[in-house]
């Protein structure tokens, strides 16, 4: 169990708090750590407005709870996952810099998936960059990338996912993730990954298998 001593070095900004739409233990079902255990920390709000987004219900921030910083990091602790995964909406439009501060000190080791498109705060053990064309990522984002992880719909993001993919370090995994209701974005993506060998395609594995 967290012990108070842990959070009492930042005990003033335990009451901290996020909107969140949910928490869950799982295991990360898409890129490269997936299968391994999770604890999903999604926060509410996204400007980006993705057309085939399946987390819709994260957009607005008004439907949902604040949860203070202290019982997010209790609950993330209590789980024991392999990683704590910060995930949206876009998280990046808020400050995470205390959140990743206090789930540090419980010793747990903390992922982002982004799209990039607000300023970077925090400090993560591996940051997944998902640009989207809607919103483009701000420029600081890239450097820190350890993933980028393209949703392909069309033709077109083909190209996006070059252009990203020049921005990013040379020790960045680079994936290209069909959008699931396609049929046709998934032939794209295998075929193209078939042709170019620094790309590797990445399921939705969590949905094959009915789970969050």
């Amino acid at each position: 169990m967290l012990s108070e001593l842990t959070l009492s070095p930042t005990a003033d900004i335990a009451e901290t708090t996020y909107p969140i739409v949910e928490t869950f233990h799982s295991v990360q079902g898409e890129g490269t750590w997936c299968g391994a255990s999770a604890f999903f920390i999604r926060l509410a709000g996204c400007d980006v407005g993705c057309p085939w987004c399946d987390t819709k219900i994260s957009w607005s921030t008004k439907p949902h709870p604040q949860q203070t910083m202290g019982e997010l990091v209790k609950q993330a602790h209590t789980a024991q996952p392999f990683m704590v995964v910060i995930t949206g909406g876009e998280p990046l439009m808020h400050d995470l810099a205390p959140l990743t501060q206090a789930l540090r000190q419980a010793g747990l080791r903390i992922h982002l998936e982004t799209s990039g498109a607000h300023p970077f705060s925090g400090e993560f053990d591996w940051v997944s960059l998902s640009p989207k064309r809607f919103k483009p990522p701000q420029s600081s984002i890239y450097a820190q990338a350890d993933e980028l992880k393209v949703v392909i719909s069309t033709e077109d993001d083909l190209i996006w996912a070059q252009e990203q993919a020049a921005q990013v370090p040379v020790t960045t995994i680079k994936l290209l993730q069909p959008e699931w209701t396609s049929d046709h974005s998934q032939r794209l993506v295998f075929d193209y990954v078939k042709r170019h060998s620094g790309w590797r395609m990445s399921l939705q594995t969590h949905k094959f298998l009915g789970v969050r």
